[in-house]
């Protein structure tokens, strides 16, 4: 009786006051037996739309089995998703980062209603993801986060690839590179079935770092979607947060700082995607711990990058799955006194010792190399900071040219990514031109939207060792070369991006981290002050409110608390 006293979920199930309650649920089908076990609540993003939530229903009836197996009662709901893939260049994309705080609503309103004693979260795709991390960095009740994992790789003219050369296809296609009926060839077969896309792009860099961050189990970043183990890991996750609640581990036991650091740490071993730098301050905003885009700098230099995954590299998710996944860099690391394995995770144990449990090891050295023998001597990411992003920009520095770690050209100015992409595609840009798209930022999107369509034309039609991309907008994980993101402060707030004129000089220096504008201070200043105010480009509905709180990208994009 007394453990009975102590579950949230006795809120809804105990006593003769909750009979109402009860007789709703029994119309649900549960029975009394089920009332009495802890009741776990199963955030499932299941939808018809993406690839990657597809099967997510076949998964929710593996995590019910191990719950069920393990004494509890799982309780099914669902949340939305956006697919960036689909939602691509129009209007669409700037509902994809904006949805990530609806969902941690959604969560959050469902866990108060529903007084469920755990979480089980589940989802493949970019923003969805941080989404539920953020609900149970909030709600901080026992939760699990479980991916749908990885799509294989495509298949095309016998070579294996991903979504994003599907993109980049587009821009080959606009160039005269290849034919119509070799474009048919990428779209028909770059994307064979379930799973989230096969690189290294936001979706999977996100369920990797669940990992490093303790809340999700080991693998789950890489076993792909349409593997069996995938349906174990579904099992042992709906075991363990049974688990959870009986040892009152919670969210906030598990998402400390350190861990954040050890998620950064991870990513820079990847080559991770560059949302990560919004991602990973709001989850930890969320859940009480400071984490900014310039705590990422202090990892850039110490962690090497120890994997070539694509977008920037030949391997794509299966290879790292196979290679030892997760659990073996973060055994380098560890090794190595790179990260804390001190750390809790849902497995129950800290990180250390559930590495050693499993036996984590790097089965082949080519896909996940030693700290002794890096891709790069330096993380995957890189911090800019300078007079035109004074509070700190991004780029993937893992997929940017040698020949373009160093750029300096004048600026060509769109204020919409859509006047950019036709720009390119029309053969508008010239060699050494540094591409400013601005007005993509959180508040002046509205939304932040990714411009892969623009960094894969310029990828597709050759120039990708020839021009810059700068924006206040973000990149999708797919997106290679000189492409610098996150410029903070935005245009809307009247940051320094808002000042540039066709011609002004740029100057990019990815290994000193700096990005300029060469203008005098004065000269800076004097334009900063003759702007007129941002007026938005949308004044109703989600976007409209969405646009009124948000925060700068280089704190994560968040809501006030």
């Amino acid at each position: 009786m007394k453990e009975q006293m102590e579950k949230r979920s006795n809120l809804m199930t105990q006593g003769p006051q909750r009979a109402p309650h009860r007789s709703l649920l029994r119309a649900d089908g549960f029975d009394d037996w089920e009332f009495e076990r802890p009741i776990i609540g199963i955030a499932n993003s299941f939808n018809e739309i993406i690839p990657g939530h597809m099967h997510l229903d076949k998964l929710v009836q593996a995590v019910k089995a191990g719950i069920y197996a393990a004494g509890g009662t799982p309780m099914v709901f669902n949340t939305i998703g956006v697919c960036d893939g689909i939602a691509m260049n129009h209007e669409g994309m700037k509902y994809s980062l904006c949805s990530r705080e609806h969902i941690a609503d959604s969560l959050e309103i469902m866990a108060m209603a529903h007084p469920f004693d755990g979480l089980v979260l589940l989802a493949s795709c970019d923003k969805i993801i941080p989404g539920m991390l953020i609900g149970a960095a909030r709600l901080n009740i026992p939760s699990i986060f479980l991916s749908g994992g990885p799509m294989i790789a495509g298949r095309v003219l016998g070579k294996d690839t991903g979504l994003d050369k599907v993109f980049e296809a587009v821009g080959s296609h606009a160039a005269g590179k290849i034919t119509t009926s070799e474009l048919m060839e990428y779209e028909c077969n770059a994307c064979p079935g379930a799973g989230s896309c096969s690189g290294m792009f936001t979706a999977n860099t996100m369920s990797n770092l669940s990992e490093a961050l303790g809340m999700s189990l080991p693998f789950n970043g890489s076993i792909p979607a349409v593997y069996s183990r995938r349906t174990h890991l579904a099992k042992q996750t709906g075991f363990k947060i049974v688990e959870l609640i009986t040892k009152k581990i919670k969210p906030r036991d598990i998402m400390t700082k350190q861990a954040f650091y050890n998620a950064i740490a991870l990513d820079m071993a990847l080559g991770g995607s560059t949302n990560t730098t919004l991602h990973i301050p709001a989850i930890a905003y969320y859940a009480d711990v400071d984490i900014t885009l310039k705590d990422f700098s202090l990892f850039t230099e110490k962690i090497p990058h120890l994997t070539s995954l694509a977008p920037a590299g030949p391997h794509h998710i299966e290879d790292l799955y196979h290679a030892g996944g997760v659990p073996a860099i973060l055994s380098e690391l560890i090794r190595a006194k790179r990260i804390d394995g001190k750390q809790m995770t849902v497995y129950g144990k800290p990180m250390e010792e559930m590495l050693n449990d499993i036996g984590a090891e790097i089965k082949n050295s080519s896909v996940i190399r030693s700290l002794d023998n890096p891709v790069h001597e330096t993380g995957g990411l890189a911090v800019l900071t300078g007079n035109l992003a004074p509070d700190g920009a991004i780029v993937k520095q893992a997929a940017v040219a040698e020949n373009m770690m160093k750029h300096e050209g004048p600026a060509k100015v769109f204020d919409s990514e859509e006047e950019a992409v036709t720009a390119i595609m029309e053969g508008k840009i010239k060699k050494g031109i540094v591409i400013v798209i601005r007005y993509e930022g959180p508040k002046g999107g509205p939304g932040m939207r990714e411009m892969l369509s623009a960094t894969s034309a310029i990828v597709g039609t050759g120039m990708d060792k020839e021009v810059a991309l700068i924006t206040d907008g973000r990149f999708s994980g797919a997106t290679r070369g000189a492409a610098i993101g996150h410029i903070s402060p935005e245009a809307a707030a009247k940051g320094p991006i808002a000042i540039v004129k066709d011609g002004d000089m740029i100057e990019i220096d990815i290994p000193a981290k700096k990005i300029n504008l060469k203008l005098s201070e004065r000269e800076i200043q004097e334009r900063i002050d003759g702007l007129p105010e941002f007026t938005p480009k949308i004044d109703t509905g989600y976007l409209a409110r969405y646009a009124k709180i948000v925060s700068s990208a280089d704190k994560g994009a968040v809501f006030p608390k």
